[in-house]
């Protein structure tokens, strides 16, 4: 029996080209359990996926899609029978191996999740790589100690920073959200920011490797030129949780901020993050994201629509969160 899916091919000339198309579920990969996929979601890694490959796709033809959330169909793993609701996220899925931009998937049983109380599976992908990336930043800031000072969240309206926002001012915290569209500032305050910062008043590397103590903690998803100038303004001991590299992969930093002020910079991987923490991630997920704040990220989307969001991605052109249904 055919269903519909995503498929990427590339041409002679390297161009790729993507369209929905129907196959069957002998053409899908070798795993343990077979998912009918509900929802998924579009992250900046989808948008290479779909598009020009960014490296990550090395065979075509491909299906993307990096998460997806749905109902176990068919396992030969002990762990998982058929109904029970799970979410993927990570893991290479959706480059390497085919994703979740189909009405079915077959994966590991070891990159499952199982889906934890109080979410469904469309609020799982309303959450998604980025919101769970998101949580994982939080998790590192409170392990190592939140300061004093507001909470910097960088590329706040993006999909991590929108969570990022949502979660930090539901426990409590001064979110300080930086933007470079002054448009989506009401957005930014409805998820609980108290203070928006403009890109350009923080974009550019200065001379002094210190400034003023500013920042009691900061979930960085920029990078480059940004990341540097932020290092040098968080309190003393404070921590940034680095998830992204939106202004570019190289830092134009000194170790003064590391050395004089005890500065930590927490890289946070969502990819092949060991099963107990994405277990408990999701769990904090469920309690600490405030689901009606979710609900005003979410943009709808069908298979159909992915090529353009695949393309307005790279472009930043994307706000919140996109929930893919599959079936629609």
């Amino acid at each position: 029996m055919s269903f519909n899916a995503l498929i990427v091919n590339k041409d002679d000339d390297g161009k790729t080209h993507a369209e929905v198309t129907q196959i069957t579920e002998d053409q899908l990969p070798e795993a343990e359990v077979t998912v009918a996929v509900e929802y998924s979601t579009v992250n900046y890694k989808d948008g290479l996926c779909i598009g020009p490959g960014g490296g990550l796709v090395r065979n075509y033809p491909h299906v993307p899609g990096i998460d997806f959330a749905g109902t176990v169909e068919t396992s030969s793993d002990a762990r998982y029978k058929p109904g029970d609701k799970v979410v993927l996220t990570g893991w290479r899925v959706g480059e390497a191996h085919w994703g979740g931009y189909a009405q079915k998937a077959r994966v590991k049983a070891d990159w499952l999740v199982p889906l934890p109380e109080g979410l469904d599976t469309r609020k799982a992908m309303a959450v998604g790589t980025a919101g769970f990336t998101a949580m994982l930043a939080v998790m590192a800031l409170e392990d190592h100690g939140i300061k004093k000072g507001p909470v910097l969240v960088t590329g706040a309206a993006g999909g991590v920073g929108s969570v990022a926002t949502a979660i930090l001012a539901n426990l409590g915290y001064e979110v300080a959200a930086v933007t470079g569209r002054p448009e989506t500032e009401d957005y930014l305050k409805s998820l609980g920011a108290s203070r928006i910062v403009a890109r350009d008043e923080i974009n550019e590397t200065v001379k002094r490797p210190l400034e003023g103590e500013t920042w009691g903690g900061c979930v960085d998803a920029v990078g480059g030129a940004m990341l540097a100038r932020v290092l040098g303004q968080m309190e003393y001991g404070a921590s940034v949780a680095a998830v992204g590299l939106a202004g570019g992969a190289s830092l134009p930093a000194t170790v003064i901020p590391f050395l004089l002020r005890g500065v930590n910079l927490l890289g946070i991987d969502s990819v092949m993050q060991p099963y107990d923490n994405r277990l408990r991630a999701w769990e904090r997920v469920a309690k600490d994201l405030p689901m009606e704040k979710l609900e005003a990220m979410v943009q709808p989307a069908g298979l159909s629509d992915l090529p353009q969001l695949g393309a307005d991605i790279l472009k930043g052109q994307v706000k919140g969160r996109v929930v893919v249904d599959v079936n629609a």
